[in-house]
């Protein structure tokens, strides 16, 4: 009888051993982030994050949102989701690829109209965009910022003359590049992305009325196998210190 009561403690001590292995895990994973978040994820928030969770591996995967979106639907193996604007999240979530009720529109950013700091071409505002030789902007079919851009312009009633001069950039940080390098004479872009670079200069921001407003959503991706994990990360970017980081590179809370 002792003897059967030592096998049983022994059974007991190896299942809370297996538990505690457990816990401590490592799992790694994917959040696909629109291509202006790379900057504050890789150096700051990323960093933070896994300083505080060991046991979870985070690895960035950036570029236009729509990009992103295309490679979910195609199974991709991604954990979180953040875009730079409702329209690709909404979409997702309509096909029944994101978590219930795991979407927060988390930020907000400004649209901007940037020229290299050599701009001899006297463009100031968004009407002055026509001056210009060619005009960098994301591309509309996939790229947020260039919804955004398309949207303003043509508002403005300047959409024809702005698309016959415009090359388009695969996301938002081509464009920036463009015209940081002076390859074209002015640009779209988010006020984040114009503060990561000093060769640029931001002329004008878009007025509350002349577009929508640049919101940025996160969500959980219905198919993660890391779920638990995945929400920490996503709990991690709502909390009050993180938001001051992101403030840091120009977003705003979207409260």
């Amino acid at each position: 009888m002792l003897f059967i009561v030592s096998l049983v403690g022994c059974t007991k001590n190896k299942a809370n051993e297996s538990q505690n292995d457990s816990s401590q895990k490592e799992t790694i994973i994917t959040v696909a982030a629109a291509a202006s978040l790379k900057n504050c994820m890789e150096d700051k928030l990323i960093p933070m994050f896994q300083e505080k969770y060991p046991n979870i591996k985070v690895q960035g995967t950036y570029d236009s949102s729509g990009k992103l979106q295309s490679q979910i639907q195609e199974g991709a193996d991604i954990d979180v989701f953040m875009s730079a604007a409702i329209k690709q999240m909404k979409e997702l979530n309509e096909k029944g690829l994101i978590s219930e009720n795991s979407i927060v529109e988390l930020l907000e950013n400004k649209v901007v109209l940037i020229t290299p700091k050599e701009n001899d071409k006297g463009i100031k505002t968004f009407e002055d965009i026509v001056k210009s030789d060619k005009i960098a902007i994301g591309d509309p079919a996939s790229v947020p910022a260039g919804q955004y851009a398309k949207e303003l312009f043509e508002n403005l009633k300047l959409w024809e003359v702005v698309s016959s001069k415009a090359s388009l950039g695969t996301n938002v940080t081509e464009v920036l590049t463009w015209v940081a390098e002076g390859s074209a004479d002015a640009g779209v872009v988010y006020s984040t992305d114009a503060a990561s670079n000093n060769k640029v200069e931001v002329v004008a921001e878009a007025k509350e009325g002349t577009v929508a407003k640049v919101i940025y959503p996160i969500g959980i991706i219905k198919s993660t196998k890391n779920n638990d994990s995945a929400k920490a990360f996503t709990d991690f970017l709502q909390s009050d210190e993180v938001i001051k980081v992101f403030e840091t590179y120009g977003f705003t809370s979207n409260k």
